[in-house]
């Protein structure tokens, strides 16, 4: 035996630990090693239908893929953003298939279930398979066992797969648009100030919005500002409004909304310096910077590090306006003029004022919707001093008297810009055929 002969305590305890380390070390290996690719067909064309759909139902139903993408950050993968039932699937395999030498791989994936749930049965999730080695796949399929045939499974194209240099600053990331969204002046308004403050794409994940919105969006796709991504997700799942499980019979919060987000920060990662997470309501407005990436290099200089800047959200009610600004030919058009709400309710006491974020993607593994899950690099909270989140919406605190409220005009900085571009959006779209 490999510890016989030894007497003492101290000799037999530094035995035991040895024989320990020598199974644990065993174990990891064959724990990995059902990881590793492995060649199952030889000398094959690869075949499939690509899938085209933002949303596709693997077979049973249990599981969603949007997108994979390559991340060699810590070793050589392809994570695929997906939603999966959070009990019901316990494995999933990774289909490569290598053009160059005919040859398909099947890669065991690591399923991480995002730890943002809220309760609700599917929840997003990283579908994580090692690459061969010696191969850059371009495509991608999932399957739940590691046996079949390729042929009869979609592929997907891997996203990320060349570095690609910076084509702009600032992406923001909106999710999602349903409930035949209908706030037109506010979501015009919301684009110009996001141009104005240094925006150069902002990607809208629609799942539905009505006609005149859909006219505005045209607008924005032809100028190059909007890339709209289809989420027809309430054809595969039971969606809810809310964020967090009701015991209904729901099976994802919020329309999907970390989902998203979390494909955008992926599909933005190779193409954008910065991603802005917030709503079509919400606009980050700098108070020491006349723009955002003033403010953005003056925070890195100060916070060397971090790849995750957290700003305050606070709340305009749409109920308490001022007369400034009242634009007769705006008042035709549905929807909030946020330059007549510089009313904001104060912070209430208890209870956490959530934040949204502007990122790193390349530093960003997982995130949620106030905060990241999983990134590299620091988070650190913006003071309110150097900028908060004007938020335009019901109001949360509705029984405050107007004199409780704080008069802030920050917005109003920027009001002869606004107005400018907004008629011309208007004139283009909504006021385009109006007398």
């Amino acid at each position: 035996m490999l510890c016989s002969g030894k007497k003492s305590y101290f000799a037999a305890a530094v035995c035991i630990m040895t024989v320990t380390s020598m199974l644990a070390v065993s174990y990891l290996k064959l724990q990995r090693l059902p990881h590793q690719p492995k060649v199952v067909q030889e000398g094959r064309r690869c075949r499939g239908k690509i899938a085209t759909s933002t949303i596709t139902a693997l077979e049973g139903n249990k599981t969603f893929i949007i997108s994979p993408y390559f991340d060699d950050r810590e070793s050589k993968v392809t994570r695929l953003i997906g939603i999966v039932h959070h009990e019901d699937v316990k494995q999933l395999y990774c289909w490569f298939c290598c053009q160059a030498n005919g040859k398909i791989y099947v890669s065991k994936a690591e399923i991480d279930v995002h730890s943002d749930r809220f309760g609700f049965p599917y929840g997003a999730t990283d579908i994580v398979c090692l690459e061969p080695k010696n191969c850059d796949p371009t495509h991608v399929s999932i399957h739940e066992s590691p046996y079949g045939n390729i042929d009869q499974l979609p592929r997907f194209e891997i996203k990320n797969r060349k570095p690609e240099t910076f084509s702009v600053d600032f992406t923001v990331c909106i999710s999602a648009m349903f409930g035949n969204y209908n706030n037109v002046l506010q979501f015009i308004q919301s684009m110009e100030m996001y141009k104005i403050l240094g925006v150069q794409k902002v990607v809208i994940y629609k799942n539905n919005c009505s006609h005149l919105m859909e006219k505005v969006l045209k607008f924005y796709i032809e100028e190059g500002t909007v890339e709209v991504i289809p989420w027809p997700i309430n054809s595969h799942l039971r969606v809810s409004s809310e964020w967090r499980f009701m015991q209904d019979e729901t099976q994802i919060g919020y329309y999907g909304q970390i989902t998203a987000l979390n494909d955008c920060i992926y599909r933005n990662m190779e193409r954008s310096k910065f991603v802005v997470l917030n709503d079509a309501d919400e606009i980050i407005l700098p108070l020491k910077h006349p723009d955002w990436k003033t403010m953005m290099n003056s925070l890195q200089e100060q916070n060397p590090g971090t790849s995750v800047f957290l700003f305050e959200n606070h709340i305009f009610p749409e109920a308490v306006s001022s007369p400034m600004f009242n634009i007769s030919s705006w008042n035709t058009v549905p929807g909030v003029n946020i330059l007549q709400h510089v009313y904001r309710e104060p912070d209430r006491k208890d209870v956490i004022n959530p934040r949204k974020m502007i990122v790193d993607p390349r530093k960003v593994i997982q995130t949620s919707v106030h905060s990241v899950l999983r990134a590299y690099g620091k988070s650190v909270y913006i003071p309110m001093d150097v900028a908060l989140i004007y938020h335009c919406r019901k109001g949360l605190q509705g029984n405050l008297p107007r004199e409780s409220l704080i008069r802030d005009t920050t917005l109003w900085r920027y009001n002869s810009s606004l107005i400018m571009n907004v008629n011309k959006v208007l004139s283009q779209t909504v006021l385009q055929n109006q007398n």
